[in-house]
């Protein structure tokens, strides 16, 4: 490599590090952060978390009840990312360039995914607050949304991808439009399509703890119930219930997505 080319690409990195840096100063300033009381916290935290943020005895009463909504938020986030799937795969089919629909469509689909997919899923759950207020049917929207979302885009990708060869095979034989699409697109593009959906549901099922806080329903709510009520041994048997539920959810995604791909 050229030694002038090296000068000058160390110089860049140097400069942008002090940028990083004087932008974190700064951001620390208006923040009243304290970078040096907030690393000298740490210990004093973690022997909080192993002396009092432990299940007791008396916890492991309230474990039903947990259980009861954990599955509740299992099967909240299982159904709004499958509708959400449903909706996204008709958008992705029109917003798809293979599929040769319409520009207007393709604009229109991909206009709406990337709105819908920018907006984080807690700002979803307060707009639809104001509408429906803390139930359960305001948590299953804010997720609806943003999967829809996501998966609008992921399946237009997804289709650009993977259908390229199919479709031309298909229109070379003289198939119509929703031959090549229930016959070419969609079959060669449904493992990966799989793939993100259960990606998609073990997204929801982390987010739709912390809209649980917001709606007041599911495992989210009754962690903020115990943790407000200084109840903190219920609290920590409902996050160690969360965690064990992830993983064994994503463990299962992986091997369906290793059958499957």
């Amino acid at each position: 490599m050229n030694l002038e080319v090296l000068k000058k690409r160390n110089k860049i990195v140097t400069l942008v590090l002090i940028f990083v840096m004087i932008l974190w100063a700064v951001c620390s300033k208006f923040a009243d952060f304290n970078a040096i009381k907030g690393l000298s916290s740490i210990p004093k935290a973690i022997v909080w978390l192993f002396t009092r943020f432990i299940p007791n005895g008396d916890s492991f009463s309230k474990l039903p009840d947990i259980l009861e909504k954990l599955i509740e938020t299992i099967l909240l986030a299982i159904a709004a990312t499958t509708v959400g799937a449903t909706f996204a795969l008709f958008f992705g089919v029109m917003g798809s360039k293979v599929t040769k629909g319409t520009k207007a469509l393709s604009i229109i689909s991909r206009l709406i995914a990337s709105v819908f997919r920018n907006v984080p899923d807690a700002v979803w759950a307060m707009i639809f607050l104001l509408s429906f207020g803390q139930n359960i049917l305001t948590g299953y929207f804010a997720l609806l949304f943003v999967s829809f979302g996501v998966l609008t885009r992921a399946f237009i990708e997804t289709i650009d991808e993977t259908s390229d060869s199919a479709v031309e095979a298909l229109e070379a034989t003289g198939a119509t439009y929703f031959q090549i699409v229930f016959q070419g697109v969609i079959p060669s593009s449904l493992p990966q399509m799989l793939s993100w959906v259960l990606y998609m549901i073990e997204t929801n099922i982390r987010s739709s703890t912390l809209i649980g806080i917001l709606t007041g329903t599911g495992i989210g709510f009754v962690f903020d119930l115990y943790y407000k009520s200084l109840n903190y041994s219920v609290a920590s048997l409902v996050v160690i219930s969360i965690i064990l539920a992830v993983f064994v959810i994503e463990f299962t995604s992986n091997y369906v997505r290793r059958i499957i791909l």
